[in-house]
C-alpha cells in the first residue's frame, strides 16, 4: 500500500504542478506511476469543467474565456507534455537519420520548427475551443483522462526507442501487465461514458483517437524505432487536440441530423 501511495505522489509530482508530499524516487516506488497518471487528467478535466460552467458568468470576453480553457492543461502540467510535442516537431522536421533525431529529442534548445509548431498548435486549439459549446464540454473533460490512459498504455506496451530516459525507466520499473490492464480499464470506462453521454459525439471522438493512436504508433516506430517520453508527450498533446476537434465535428453532425 505504501508503494502505491508513493507511486501516486511521484506521478503527480512529475507530471503536474500540484503540490505533493515528498517521496523517495526509488525504482520500487516508481513501479505504478503510470497507473495513477490518468488521474492528473481527471484534475485537468475537473478544472476545465468548472471554468467552462462558471467562467462565462465571470468574464464577458469570449476570447479571454477561451484562452483560459486552452491554458488550464498547461498550467496544471507545467507544459511537460508540450515540451515533448515541440521536441518531436524539431526532430521530425530535421529529416536526419534515426540516431540524430533521437539526439534532437534530448536537446534542450528549441529550434525554429518547435516555435512554429507551438504557434500553430495554440492557434488551432484556440480556434477549435472557440467553436466548442457546453454540449461537448463533458466529453472534452473526459478526454484528458483518455489521452493519459492511452499514453500510459503505450509506455508499457510499445517498443522503446532507447534503453535510457524516463519512458524506458518507467517501462522497466513498472509491472507492465498491471499498467496495461489499468490503462485499458481507464480507457474503456471513459469511452463508455462518452458514448453514453452522446452517441454521435462519442463515436466521433472514438474514431478520432483511434486514428491518432495508429499514427502515433507507426510514426514512432518508423522515425525513431520506438517511443520515448517526448513522443508520449507528443501523443497526449495531439490526442487532446483531436478530441476537441472531434467534438466540434460531432456537434456539426448533430445539427445536420
Amino acid at each position: 500500500m505504501k508503494r502505491l501511495w508513493n507511486s501516486f505522489k511521484i506521478a503527480f509530482s512529475m507530471y503536474s504542478k500540484i503540490p505533493m508530499p515528498q517521496s523517495d524516487w526509488k525504482k520500487e516506488n516508481m513501479r505504478y506511476i503510470m497507473c495513477f497518471f490518468p488521474l492528473i487528467g481527471l484534475v485537468i478535466g475537473g478544472l476545465t469543467m468548472a471554468w467552462g460552467i462558471w467562467g462565462s458568468m465571470l468574464v464577458k470576453s469570449r476570447i479571454f474565456y477561451t484562452i483560459i480553457l486552452v491554458l488550464i492543461p498547461v498550467l496544471v502540467t507545467g507544459g511537460i507534455h508540450l515540451d515533448g510535442l515541440l521536441d518531436t516537431a524539431d526532430a521530425l522536421n530535421s529529416y536526419q537519420p534515426r540516431e540524430k533525431k533521437l539526439e534532437i529529442l534530448k536537446d534542450s534548445n528549441s529550434g525554429a520548427f518547435a516555435i512554429i509548431t507551438a504557434m500553430v498548435y495554440f492557434l488551432l486549439y484556440l480556434g477549435i475551443y472557440s467553436e466548442v459549446t457546453k454540449k461537448s464540454l463533458p466529453v472534452i473533460c473526459l478526454g484528458f483522462v483518455l489521452s493519459r490512459a492511452m499514453g500510459a498504455f503505450s509506455i508499457a506496451a510499445f517498443p522503446m526507442a532507447k534503453n535510457t530516459g524516463l519512458a524506458a525507466a518507467f517501462s522497466d520499473g513498472a509491472q507492465k501487465k498491471c499498467v496495461k490492464i489499468t490503462s485499458v480499464i481507464y480507457a474503456v470506462i471513459i469511452l463508455i461514458l462518452m458514448l453514453a453521454y452522446d452517441q454521435v459525439i462519442g463515436m466521433c471522438v472514438t474514431a478520432g483517437v483511434a486514428l491518432e493512436y495508429v499514427y502515433y504508433y507507426k510514426m514512432s516506430l518508423k522515425e525513431f524505432g520506438g517511443i520515448t517520453g517526448d513522443l508520449a508527450g507528443f501523443h497526449m498533446q495531439i490526442s487532446e487536440l483531436v478530441i476537441a476537434f472531434s467534438c466540434v465535428v460531432g456537434e456539426i453532425l448533430l445539427h445536420m441530423i
